[in-house]
């Protein structure tokens, strides 16, 4: 089994419900997952205006390879009504892998750690409450230094505790 950490992000219609939702969808679609973060209410970091964003992680484990947790998210997103446009535009559903175990993997379209993920407080926020001992595969940091190593201005704000794993 491969441990797999996404980061799952929202800013349109009903956000939370986005999220919640997704995690059943994400068990049907063969990740098992063990435990999310609280979700945080976020500064949109786009230089396109939009509304804030809902963001949290979590872990899960699977038996799919890295590009089929990928396809998997992609159309989970699609399901949602994601449609992509432009970079940094709102969107209902974001899936984001971020960690697939201690991978380090560039292929065209998948590149994992996630490229972003150090230099981004709402990512770096819910993986340091939830899993803070947790090591990027490159730097060797746990998410809780990365996290005070951060110099991303942008404002994370506790939304509300983690939804019930009852998936």
């Amino acid at each position: 089994m491969n441990t797999v950490h996404l980061g799952i992000g929202s800013n349109q219609g009903d956000r939370l419900e986005f999220i919640v939702s997704s995690l059943p969808r994400l068990a049907r679609a063969g990740l098992s997952v063990r435990k999310v973060s609280s979700i945080y209410e976020t500064e949109p970091v786009s230089p396109v205006p939009q509304d804030p964003y809902l963001n949290c992680a979590l872990r899960a484990v699977t038996r799919l390879s890295p590009r089929e947790v990928l396809d998997r998210c992609l159309a989970i997103e699609a399901a949602a009504g994601r449609v992509r446009r432009q970079d940094g535009e709102s969107r209902p559903l974001d899936l984001d892998i971020l960690l697939f175990g201690q991978s380090v993997i560039t292929e065209p379209g998948l590149t994992i750690p996630h490229p972003r993920m150090t230099a981004r407080r709402f990512v770096l926020t819910p993986m340091a409450e939830a899993f803070p001992g947790t090591r990027h595969p490159v730097s060797g940091r746990s998410m809780r230094q990365l996290l005070r190593e951060c110099a991303d201005p942008h404002q994370v704000v506790l939304y509300c505790k983690a939804p019930p794993l009852s998936l």
